[in-house]
């Protein structure tokens, strides 16, 4: 690939972005036939071809996702290094993108907005995902740094404390089990609303009860925090869930916090990057920015968190 150009990997890249070669033309503001010679020739030079056509339309082949895979580095590469010319300049402009766990987005764009309006002249891109996702973008250089509770084991990463973190069942204000000490052997029988796998709270709490020996009953699997808290509002289960959540639903008393024996389970919140990735000046300010003021954003502590707290801390 040594003589391939930058003009013919953006050529693919619009004809797969737009389906047609007429639009990738506009969106290149070149000519159709400059894009199929600029595409011809990096096929030549892959030795395959790098399009199928479905219909009317070109998506790409194997090959081709490929190369794309490979484009979309090579332009976040681009815009890191045209970030860090920038500082260098003396300018306070750049670009950073910040992945969070869905459960951070209770606390985390009230920091991002903080840092955001002392240094308006950077641009702060967010991604919300669950834990797998966000991983995986992290992986892939899609996001620079990102908040989770748990940073991942299979690949080098360097994690920051942001602060404490707990987990915690809540149910419908008027439960039976609300407002007395119980064992996690009481929920047996209970239904729960569950996150969907790939969900850090969901490994979380499977191995709560799987250290309790407790097999709790699954009753729905709902992919969002607010759904959940909804659901257990309305009486269709209980939930373990993280504390910062339901912060204002147990706060307006719609939900209650149940006193269980084990919890809450307290992990960390951590600011992670990936350890070979050098940060642009604007991604290490944030960076440093969460590390050292996150925690000021965190929800407050609910009150029945005093008793029986248990450290998961970057495990769970």
């Amino acid at each position: 690939m040594r003589n391939v150009t930058l003009k013919q990997l953006r050529a693919l890249a619009a004809v797969i972005e737009t389906g047609t070669v007429t639009a990738a033309a506009r969106l290149l503001n070149v000519t159709p036939p400059a894009v199929t010679m600029q595409v011809q020739l990096l096929e030549d030079q892959m030795g395959l071809p790098l399009l199928d056509r479905a219909g009317d339309r070109f998506q790409p082949s194997d090959a081709g996702r490929e190369i794309i895979a490979a484009v979309a580095r090579i332009e976040r590469a681009l815009a890191d290094c045209g970030a860090a010319l920038d500082a260098m300049k003396g300018l306070d402009a750049g670009r950073v993108s910040v992945g969070i766990v869905s459960t951070a987005k209770y606390f985390a764009p009230s920091a991002l907005g903080v840092f955001a309006r002392s240094h308006p002249g950077i641009d702060v891109a967010l991604v919300v995902g669950n834990r797998e996702e966000i991983v995986a973008a992290l992986r892939g250089d899609a996001v620079d740094v990102a908040i989770m509770g748990r940073p991942p084991l299979d690949m080098e990463v360097d994690k920051s404390p942001i602060g404490e973190h707990p987990h915690i069942i809540v149910a419908p204000a008027d439960h039976p089990l609300a407002g007395r000490r119980i064992a996690p052997s009481d929920l047996a029988g209970v239904t729960f609303l569950v996150r969907e796998p790939g969900s850090g709270t969901r490994t979380l709490m499977e191995r709560f009860f799987q250290d309790a020996g407790v097999t709790p009953r699954v009753g729905m699997e709902i992919g969002s925090n607010e759904t959940i808290k909804q659901a257990v509002i309305a009486g269709l289960g209980l939930a373990f869930i993280s504390a910062h959540t339901v912060a204002a639903e147990v706060a307006d008393g719609r939900l209650a916090v149940l006193d269980v024996e084990g919890l809450p389970v307290v992990r960390q919140w951590f600011v992670v990057k990936r350890s070979a990735k050098r940060l642009t000046p604007p991604a290490a300010a944030l960076n440093d920015f969460l590390a050292q003021r996150g925690a000021e954003f965190l929800p407050r502590p609910l009150a029945p968190l005093e008793s029986g707290r248990r450290r998961g801390g970057g495990k769970g």
